[in-house]
């Protein structure tokens, strides 16, 4: 029977992983089996880059903090070797870069992942990594609202011009004869 001390470690663990989990926007779960230490330190380091938190926890821990933040169903993917990666900034951030290390790495691979206290299938988190980043999105969707305002504009300045054209060639013409 564990210790009254290391039980209460535990239940802190437990707690400032719960509190990460709710303040968190998205989440992805990875098994990280077959990932050598220079690999492993790329990612975390692309991970802290991003404003991404990275752990590895034992899965009963991870499952219990999971549970206390409404996330239950991410239990049945805690099997083996599983890391956890959570951001609060940028929900796209931790799919994007797992998905990236995914593609490298064969036995590295996504299971699960959550966003906005849905559960997501790996096949979701995936679909989530595919989304542009914001910025991307917001230059597309002003190119796209600002495309008819500019052909319209060229059309009223062709129609000008042509205007302009004949009322200059009125007067040549008057002077002419």
């Amino acid at each position: 029977m564990p210790s009254n001390q290391i039980l209460e470690q535990k239940k802190a663990v437990v707690k400032e992983l719960a509190d990460k989990l709710r303040a968190a926007q998205a989440g992805v779960l990875v098994s990280y089996q077959g990932i050598t230490v220079e690999a492993d330190t790329q990612l975390r380091r692309a991970l802290r880059g991003a404003g991404v938190y990275y752990t590895v926890m034992k899965n009963t821990m991870t499952g219990r903090a999971c549970e206390e933040v409404g996330l239950g169903e991410m239990k049945s993917y805690l099997e083996g070797m599983t890391a956890i990666a959570i951001c609060g900034e940028d929900p796209l951030a931790p799919a994007k870069i797992m998905k990236e290390y995914a593609d490298k790495i064969e036995s590295f691979t996504i299971r699960a992942g959550f966003l906005d206290g849905a559960v997501l299938t790996a096949t979701e988190v995936e679909a989530l990594a595919a989304i542009p980043a914001k910025e991307v999105l917001i230059a597309r969707m002003l190119g796209s609202l600002t495309g008819p305002i500019r052909s319209l504009a060229y059309a009223l300045q062709g129609i000008v011009d042509k205007e302009g054209a004949t009322e200059d060639a009125a007067p040549a013409e008057a002077a002419e004869a």
